[in-house]
């Protein structure tokens, strides 16, 4: 008889975890390119007995939910993009690119969390002598394996993060970080980063996709089991993804991405997963030398204020997540020397920029072709929605044309193939915002000022309306609003 066939090493994606017995250079699974390594072989799932269970199943409307509370971390932003605050229990991810000041924000919320009243222990049983639920703790452990201690400390002196329930540790391996939870029993921790810890139970260097697994689990585990709110800091690849496997962002129940410019001090960041709270609202902060503090207002960051027009620039009003902010968009078209005119863009999407031009020189009649065109933003902002589509093609015609618009207009809505103005959403919120800020006049799309059942709002003259003490001019079409805009007082 012959030999029983062995079974083939098997491949594994270490993206998604689909198997193969052969290698292929894409995943048939996730669709993702060179994640396919030779792993163990594939065995078949295994039949599980039923076992104890840790807790008895209650109808839902018995669960208690006062000790999952938020609790507010002491920074106004990053409570609106929590949603209140953290979460006993909860494990966040906060990613960004390096030198972008994720150290200095989390040493701060690390500081301030430990003046604090405390995160309330998960309620149990009431004891004799111990009411559950009242016990808090507020200490708070930093575990930094990318630097020192002494490291570290500088920072916090030169932020004015010191307190005494802020303990701090520098550990690179996993036992030694659960043996501080042990002795420290902090109410919050902080592990900076996670692709710096690994554990000599499973094989691979710290940073790899088995460690960074395992090191997650276990620190999930000890946050469930004991209420400790978990940040992990994690590090981004240069397409600006979470290094790492994706299973990372699964386990944890928040994921933060921190983002700025490096030579300007407004730094944002906004939720991409929030199991407890919404994913579209928007922090703002200003980091310097001495710490780093909320932006309530960020407004007036990407403007420039001056006291004559000047030909090529045009203000608007972005929606970042649920909160209106007033952005400049600045144009300059000169001749160009070489057969290819330059178009250069900063804070605007590239592709969305050429269309704006073909769309101004089909529809409108302004060529460029023959001129190079720089577009950029105000302060370092980025602007990715459509709705600055007209106040681009705006800026872009004034400077093409050296005509100035009004310091006090504003321009809204996105551009289309056709010539026309759309409709965005949340137009009634951005002119009060807008308003507040002193503007007097304001070109959306026809059709913006309108009820949520459809009807109009009141109005004098068809195509002017008052709205929020500015006066609204609609547009239906992209040369419609170039008339109106240049024409405006």
């Amino acid at each position: 008889m012959g030999k029983a066939k062995t079974a083939k090493a098997a491949y594994r994606c270490s993206e998604c975890g689909w198997q193969t017995s052969k290698w292929v250079g894409r995943c048939g699974e996730c669709q993702a390119w060179s994640t396919v390594t030779e792993g163990a072989s594939a065995t078949p799932a295994r039949v599980v007995a039923a076992g104890p269970v840790s807790a008895p199943a209650r109808p839902i409307g018995q669960i208690d939910v006062r000790s999952a509370q938020t609790r507010p971390t002491g920074l106004d932003e990053l409570d609106r993009v929590l949603g209140g605050g953290i979460v006993p229990g909860a494990v966040l991810l906060l990613a960004g690119e390096p030198g972008i000041g994720k150290s200095t924000l989390l040493l701060e919320v690390a500081a301030l969390a430990s003046t604090q009243s405390g995160v309330p222990e998960p309620r149990g049983e009431e004891k004799p002598g111990n009411e559950a639920g009242k016990a808090e703790r507020k200490r708070v452990l930093y575990v930094t394996g990318e630097e020192s201690a002494e490291q570290v400390r500088l920072r916090a002196d030169r932020v004015g993060a010191i307190t005494d329930d802020l303990y701090l540790a520098a550990e690179a391996e996993l036992s030694a970080i659960l043996g501080h939870i042990d002795t420290v029993e902090p109410g919050l921790l902080v592990v900076d980063s996670i692709q710096t810890v690994g554990t000599s139970e499973v094989d691979g260097a710290p940073g790899g996709v088995t460690q960074i697994r395992e090191v997650a689990a276990n620190l999930i585990r000890v946050a469930k089991e004991r209420g400790i709110t978990v940040v992990l800091v994690g590090h981004v690849t240069k397409e600006g993804a979470i290094a790492g496997p994706r299973l990372l962002e699964h386990l944890v129940d928040v994921v933060l991405y921190f983002e700025g410019d490096r030579h300007s001090r407004l730094r944002m960041i906004r939720a991409v997963k929030n199991r407890y709270g919404p994913t579209d609202e928007l922090g703002c902060f200003d980091l310097s030398e001495v710490g780093i503090v909320g932006l309530p207002d960020p407004s007036g960051l990407f403007l420039t204020r001056r006291d004559e027009a000047v030909p090529g620039t045009c203000v608007t009003v972005t929606l970042e997540g649920r909160r209106p902010l007033v952005a400049e968009v600045q144009s300059l078209v000169a001749k160009s020397h070489l057969p290819a005119p330059r178009r250069a863009t900063s804070g605007l999407d590239t592709s969305r920029v050429a269309m704006v031009l073909a769309v101004l020189a089909q529809r409108c009649k302004i060529s460029m072709h023959e001129q190079d065109v720089y577009v950029s933003t105000v302060g370092g902002v980025r602007l990715a929605e459509t709705s600055v589509d007209l106040a681009l093609a705006l800026a872009v015609a004034g400077a093409s044309v050296e005509q100035a618009l009004s310091t006090s207009l504003i321009a809204l809505g996105e551009v289309g193939l056709a010539g026309e103005v759309r409709v965005v959403p949340g137009v009634q919120r951005r002119l009060a915002e807008a308003a507040r800020l002193g503007f007097k006049h304001a070109v959306v799309p026809r059709g913006s000022l309108e009820l949520a059942d459809g009807s109009p709002l009141k109005r004098a003259d068809p195509q002017l309306t008052s709205y929020e003490g500015m006066k609204v001019m609609e547009v239906d079409s992209l040369q419609q609003a170039l008339q109106v805009s240049f024409t405006a007082p």
